[in-house]
């Protein structure tokens, strides 16, 4: 099935191979992603990603930031993800490119072995629809990246429940997934309850258009590093 494909990419560390912190290393390369989809089905292909936004970063400096809007001919967003989303229909005609071509850049860096993977609730929301991408493209599941992802939603989780980090990275990715489907009540891990927690300043009406919010995103997470000791 789906998830032993995810698991069994799970078994290797996150490639960074250097001794310093994360936090102090400013050669270590990073791709911060995020999805705009239809609805929130993990597995319909009709659940097709339209909006792919992602930054590409050294260190603290931004090197590249990617703001794509993914063209098919049969779009059906539910009312609710075109009301979150303030989807713009005349906006995504005007600017969707072709599917080909905005997964072949991305995966470009997706797949390089030396980009650590950040992103907020992607082991539960954004490789699922990566998956779906693929596959109409006619593509085969891939999931050989995972092992690289750094989700902030389930380090926000871990920070905020007091639970140390495992000090050898090649377990990082079990110990996020152990904090995936956590809840409780008051726990509150949203990009907006962090960016609050974080005093950093943001504009809520901005929030879930997808390059907005890996930028916020990337914010986090560098606060992140602070709390954290990999």
């Amino acid at each position: 099935g789906q998830s032993s494909h995810i698991f069994a990419a799970t078994n290797s560390a996150l490639n960074h191979g250097k001794n310093k912190m994360l936090k102090d290393d400013k050669k270590q390369k990073y791709i911060c992603f995020d999805f705009e989809t239809c609805n929130l089905n993990l597995l319909s292909p009709d659940n097709k990603p339209w909006q792919l936004s992602y930054i590409i970063a050294q260190g603290y400096k931004i090197v590249k930031e990617k703001d794509c809007y993914i063209k098919w001919p049969d779009l059906k967003l539910s009312e609710e993800a075109r009301k979150i989303t303030r989807f713009d229909d005349k906006k995504y005609n005007k600017l969707a490119q072709d599917p080909k071509r905005v997964l072949q850049e991305f995966e470009s860096y997706l797949y390089d072995e030396d980009y650590i993977i950040v992103g907020q609730n992607l082991l539960g929301f954004d490789v699922y629809i990566h998956n779906i991408y693929r596959k109409l493209l006619g593509l085969d599941s891939d999931f050989s990246y995972i092992k690289r992802i750094y989700d902030t939603n389930c380090v926000a989780k871990a920070i905020k429940k007091g639970m140390k980090t495992p000090n050898s990275l090649d377990k990082f990715i079990q110990w996020q997934y152990s904090f995936k489907n956590f809840r409780e009540r008051n726990l509150r891990t949203s990009i907006k309850a962090q960016l609050k927690q974080y005093k950093i300043d943001f504009d809520e009406n901005k929030l879930h258009d997808s390059l907005y919010d890996v930028q916020m995103n990337l914010k986090i997470f560098r606060k992140q590093l602070t709390q954290i000791d990999l």
